[in-house]
Parts: structure tokens; C-alpha cells; sequence
């Protein structure tokens, strides 16, 4: 059986880099510039939806503009590294904006979560009321981020 990369074909490569690109194509607009016409090309990302490969839509917010110029990113580590104790933390952090990502690692660490703050006192403010509240935790290591020198959220497709 073919992976799901291999089942793609040139067009459907095209629909998704467009589509990462500018997520507010219209159907037209995309069939334009694949070359497909727009029953086509609709019948296309439907299918890519389906497959899950189009996850969702989504509107991307400049963080400067919104007044959260600050970056960090923070390794956390916990008390026990079972079952409950992460379903704990990740129930817990899912409740805070300011947290913007949170990947559980293999490591020395156990999470890494990325933070939107707009100042130091901001920060201070996520730093001792949230993170270091959450349920388990017993360390956290923070590293701020200077310059975002790339950032996408497009895959190589």
C-alpha cells in the first residue's frame, strides 16, 4: 500500500503549497493557477480534507502588532512522568493563551512550551502564576527568544 506522500500527485502538491500560502484562495482562484477547473479542484481539497492532509483554516495574527513582541521558549519538567501526570499538564496548559505551542519531548525535559509575552513584567507574571503553577511541574528553564529569524507554518509538501 502507497504512504499517503506517495499517493499525492502534482496538483494536489500545488493545491497545498497555494493554499499554505493563502489560505483565503477562492476555489476559482486555485483552479486558475493549477490549471484544473473549479468542479475539479473543488472535488480536490475536499479530498485532501478528508484525508486529513487540510487539517483546518486558520487567520494568522502578527505578534508585534498585537502587542506580544516577547518570545520564550520553556523547557518544564515534572514530578512523575506517567500517564495521569501528563493528561494533568496538558489538560492544564490548554486553558492558557499566553501558551502559544507545547510539545512533549524525549529528553532531559519533559515539555517544551512556546510563550507570546509583551514585556519582562508580562513574563515574570506567566512565569510564576502559570507555568511554575501547573500540575507536576518542579522545573522550568527558560530561554528568550532575541530576533525570530524564520517562521512558517508551511510544510514541504
Amino acid at each position: 500500500m502507497p504512504s499517503l506522500e506517495q499517493a499525492l500527485d502534482d496538483r494536489d502538491r500545488a493545491i497545498l503549497r497555494l493554499l499554505q500560502q493563502d489560505g483565503r484562495l477562492t476555489n476559482l482562484e486555485l483552479a486558475s493557477q493549477i490549471n484544473l477547473s473549479p468542479s475539479a479542484c473543488l472535488r480536490r481539497v475536499k479530498l485532501l480534507e478528508d484525508r486529513g492532509l487540510i487539517s483546518r483554516y486558520v487567520m494568522l495574527v502578527d505578534e508585534k502588532a498585537a502587542g506580544l513582541p516577547g518570545t520564550a521558549f520553556v523547557l518544564v519538567t515534572l514530578d512523575q512522568q506517567g500517564r495521569a501526570a501528563l493528561d494533568a499538564f496538558e489538560e492544564a496548559i490548554q486553558r492558557h493563551p499566553e501558551v502559544t505551542e507545547c510539545c512533549l519531548l524525549a529528553g532531559a525535559a519533559d515539555y517544551m512550551v512556546r510563550v507570546a509575552y509583551a514585556n519582562s513584567a508580562d513574563f515574570e507574571r506567566i512565569h510564576t502564576e502559570i507555568l511554575t503553577q501547573l500540575p507536576g511541574v518542579v522545573r522550568v528553564q527558560s530561554t528568550l527568544a532575541l530576533r525570530t529569524v524564520k517562521k512558517t507554518t508551511a510544510l514541504p509538501v
